[in-house]
C-alpha cells in the first residue's frame, strides 16, 4: 500500500505542476490534549481531552461533557454563539453558545422521517449541514422548523470529511471533493486522489493526504502543494492565513505565504 500512496502524491504534484506554497514559522507550543478543534483570530482555543469539550480564553477555561451520549465525534466551532457538538454513536447533536451552555438538543432518532446521520457541520440561521448516510444524500436540516431545507444529489462512494461556513458546504468523498451552494446546487466537483481530511478558511481548503497539505484555491479550484518542516501531521486546522498543525505533543503555528 506504500508505493500507492506514493504514486497518489506524484499524480497530485504532476497534475497542478505549481510552485508550492511556502510557510512561514510563527511559533509553537506544548499541547496535551486528544484532539485541538479550532483556534479563533483571538486566539481562543477549543479542543478535546477526556472525551471532554473545552473551550480556553486568555481569561478563563470552561468545559462541557455529556457522557450519556457516548464520545464526541465531531465539533464545529465556525460560530463561537453557536458550536455544533456531534455525538454519532447516539445519533444527536448538542447546540451550545459561547458559555458551553446547552442551548438545543437534536435527536435524530426521533425524527419522522428517521435519519441516520454520519456527519455534520454548521449551516446558516438555524441549520446545519448534515449526511444522511441511509439516502447517501448531503441535507441542510433546519433544527427548530425539524424541516429539510435543501437536499443535494446522492453520492456513489463513502464520506470522509464534511465542512462548511454560511455559505457554502464541501463533501469529500473517497471518490470526489464536492462544493455546494447553501441551496444544495452543485457547485463543482474535483477527483479525489487520496485526500482524507479538509480544512475550510475564506471559502479555500486545505487538504491533507498521508503527511503532506495541499491548498485548493476556491476560484481556479487548483491545488497547490503546501510547503511545510517534515513534521507529523496528527490533525491541521486554517483560521485566516494561520496554518496550525498538531503533532500529538507541539502545537505549531505557520503563517501561510500564497
Amino acid at each position: 500500500m506504500k508505493w500507492l500512496n506514493y504514486l497518489l502524491f506524484f499524480c497530485v504534484i504532476t497534475v497542478n505542476s505549481q510552485d508550492s506554497i511556502s510557510v512561514i514559522k510563527q511559533r509553537q507550543s506544548p499541547l496535551d490534549v486528544s484532539q485541538i478543534i479550532g483556534i479563533d483570530n483571538f486566539g481562543t482555543e477549543y479542543f478535546l481531552k477526556n472525551n471532554i469539550f473545552y473551550k480556553k480564553t486568555t481569561d478563563n477555561t470552561i468545559n462541557y461533557s455529556n457522557v450519556q451520549l457516548g464520545n464526541l465525534t465531531t465539533v464545529n466551532t465556525f460560530n463561537p454563539l453557536k458550536l455544533v457538538l456531534f455525538y454519532k454513536d447516539f445519533n444527536t447533536v448538542i447546540i451550545l453558545d459561547n458559555r458551553l451552555a446547552e442551548v438545543y438538543k437534536i435527536d435524530f432518532n426521533s425524527t419522522q422521517p428517521y435519519k441516520n446521520i454520519t456527519h455534520v457541520s454548521i449551516g446558516n440561521d438555524n441549520t446545519i449541514w448534515t449526511f444522511n448516510q441511509d439516502l447517501q444524500q448531503l441535507q441542510l436540516y433546519d433544527y427548530k422548523a425539524k424541516l429539510v431545507r435543501a437536499t443535494t444529489l446522492p453520492v456513489v462512494s463513502n464520506v470522509l470529511d464534511l465542512t462548511s461556513n454560511y455559505n457554502y458546504c464541501w463533501l469529500l468523498t473517497e471518490n470526489y471533493l464536492y462544493k455546494y451552494s447553501y441551496f444544495g446546487s452543485l457547485l463543482f466537483k474535483i477527483e479525489n486522489k487520496g485526500f482524507s481530511k479538509l480544512s475550510e478558511s475564506n471559502d479555500n481548503i486545505i487538504l491533507n493526504q498521508g503527511n503532506a497539505l495541499f491548498y485548493l484555491d476556491d476560484k481556479t479550484q487548483k491545488i497547490t502543494p503546501v510547503k511545510t518542516p517534515e513534521l507529523l501531521i496528527n490533525q491541521f486546522l486554517v483560521t485566516a492565513e494561520t496554518l496550525y498543525i498538531y503533532d500529538s505533543k507541539i502545537l505549531h503555528e505557520f503563517q501561510l505565504k500564497n
